[in-house]
């Protein structure tokens, strides 16, 4: 944790590993959580005091009492599924309204969005990116083409500026010939503009920098991983924002010079949701086997989970561009069972061998395997490091070589109890 310093939590894979546990267990180390990107399409799972919480748009830090929480500028925000989230954290006993700030320049994704998001990927027929429906792309395409619809934006002439954004929408909806009927959406929505009133609406970039400028501390919490950063992940199948360390200072309106410790999330082995090149995804028993210990359905979704052993090519890479200073490995529980554990060291493309992340990795990529053997204990219930059997020390020496980054925090299980942090 740096004072004065604003320190990057943020996945490091295709998404889903484990951000939100461990954003939740760094948090009281913080006076401040932001979250500075994406929108209500990423779920961060949180469990303890055998409760089991999702959040979609609200940073994990809100279950640290007294909190500050902020909802950045590079965010985009959906007032419907926002209220649902927050009556329901309110109804479980979390007070929001005090500790939970909104920017006025996030982005408001319209119900016209969701149907926009539709329309877009059925066009595109077999070439789907195979989005999750929420009207994120279609409300960051607005953003970048200067016609978007911002949070501050409802407390002056917002019917107006509604109307003419609907407009342009139908415009584009009717070219398409796709049929929608939004009345029911948009009655909720309105209700959603009206909670959303309730609270907190703020220049965000200045509330930050005055909470840096006073000696606090900030943790940014980051949606999506790496691989799925517009510019630096496996485009085109990659979502609309920028998911990597650079998008917290867009994201929320801070200097370079401000970020500490980047702390990147990774997984023991790797998962992928929707449509997409993923170089180690298994499609045998293995593959079945992870995803069933690791529960491997989305947070939101439900979707299922494309499973495959760990990429450290890719990991490099992510490391790389992130500028990671610790790692932090997640649900190495699930792999407590196996005989042998893989990791893909390099690439063959092309016939040709390669240790770096490629321009294109959709077709003749094939994996380079290294076997280690597994631990085959039950770590479920371990307390310290010092428990951990050998062999699985000698997989977290071998990462930590491989990657060139030391690995300070291990999830041993979905509590948060379940967390062991490195001497």
């Amino acid at each position: 944790m740096n004072k004065g310093k604003v320190d990057v939590l943020l996945g490091l894979q295709w998404g889903d590993e484990g951000k939100g546990k461990v954003v939740d267990v760094l948090t009281p180390k913080y006076d401040v959580v932001a979250r500075f990107q994406g929108g209500p399409n990423a779920g961060h799972t949180l469990e303890f005091e055998g409760q089991k919480y999702v959040l979609r748009s609200i940073p994990s830090g809100i279950f640290q009492g007294g909190k500050i929480n902020i909802i950045g500028n590079g965010v985009v925000l959906a007032p419907d599924l926002f209220m649902d989230e927050a009556k329901a954290l309110e109804a479980s006993g979390h007070e929001l309204k005090k500790h939970l700030h909104i920017s006025k320049k996030a982005h408001l994704i319209m119900p016209t969005h969701r149907v926009l998001d539709a329309a877009y990927e059925a066009a595109k027929g077999k070439s789907k990116v195979g989005t999750t429906g929420k009207g994120i792309g279609p409300t960051y395409t607005d953003k970048v083409s200067r016609n978007g619809l911002r949070v501050g934006d409802i407390f002056e002439n917002f019917e107006q500026k509604y109307a003419a954004c609907k407009a342009r929408h139908e415009a584009i909806l009717k070219s398409l010939h796709y049929d929608y009927d939004i009345t029911e959406v948009e009655k909720k929505w309105m209700e959603g503009i009206e909670y959303l009133r309730q609270f907190e609406i703020v220049d965000s970039e200045h509330e930050i920098n005055r909470i840096l400028k006073s000696g606090q501390s900030i943790l940014c919490e980051g949606a999506q991983g790496t691989m799925l950063d517009v510019d630096f992940g496996s485009y085109p199948f990659v979502t609309s924002s920028n998911t990597i360390c650079a998008g917290a200072c867009i994201g929320l309106g801070i200097g370079p010079n401000k970020i500490g410790n980047v702390y990147g999330i990774m997984k023991a082995y790797c998962t992928r949701v929707g449509a997409g090149p993923f170089p180690t995804e298994l499609f045998d028993e293995t593959g079945d086997t992870i995803r069933q210990l690791g529960h491997e359905y989305g947070a939101v979704t439900g979707r299922e989970r494309r499973c495959g052993w760990i990429d450290l090519v890719a990991l490099k890479y992510a490391i790389m561009v992130n500028g990671v200073t610790q790692l932090i490995m997640m649900k190495s529980d699930v792999l407590d069972g196996f005989d042998t554990i893989k990791a893909c060291v390099a690439y063959k493309q092309n016939g040709r061998e390669i240790d770096y992340f490629p321009y294109n990795i959709e077709e003749g990529i094939e994996p380079v395997y290294k076997e280690l053997p597994g631990w085959k204990t039950d770590m479920t219930h371990f307390t310290s490091e010092d428990q951990f059997p050998q062999a699985f020390k000698d997989y977290i020496n071998f990462l930590e070589a491989e990657l060139e980054t030391p690995i300070t925090i291990i999830s041993i299980g979905p509590d948060r109890e379940q967390t062991i942090v490195r001497k």
